[in-house]
């Protein structure tokens, strides 16, 4: 966990039309309670990032393996989409094409994921 930059993007998870809450404590230690640069403290949501230097870049792949939940365009956790679906995701409402994954995190950004 850094000082040099701190925001906090915002996830919204959405499987078969029902909200799945994103916990509390992903990138925390729970032995130490030390802390990664990318990490949440709440369930409501909110992502931190306490990045070490001004400009590293974090994706919300690098969450999801924090978490231990798998992310792919076709995959959120145990949830897979049928066959022709894929997970939709949105950035501040302006849907974004790919790999899930790869989306950069950005400061003030609300993020939706769903599936179907």
């Amino acid at each position: 966990m850094g000082t040099a930059e701190h925001y906090h993007p915002t996830l919204a998870i959405t499987i078969d039309g029902q909200p799945v809450p994103v916990p509390p404590n992903i990138g925390v230690d729970p032995d130490t309670g030390a802390m990664s640069a990318l990490h949440t403290h709440e369930g409501d949501g909110t992502i931190h990032i306490e990045a070490h230097t001004i400009g590293e870049k974090f994706t919300l792949g690098q969450l999801f393996t924090q978490w231990g939940v798998a992310l792919t365009p076709t995959q959120i956790g145990g949830a897979k989409a049928n066959a022709g679906e894929e997970v939709t995701v949105t950035s501040n409402g302006t849907p974004v094409p790919g790999d899930p994954a790869n989306l950069q995190l950005e400061p003030d950004q609300h993020i939706e994921l769903a599936l179907p």
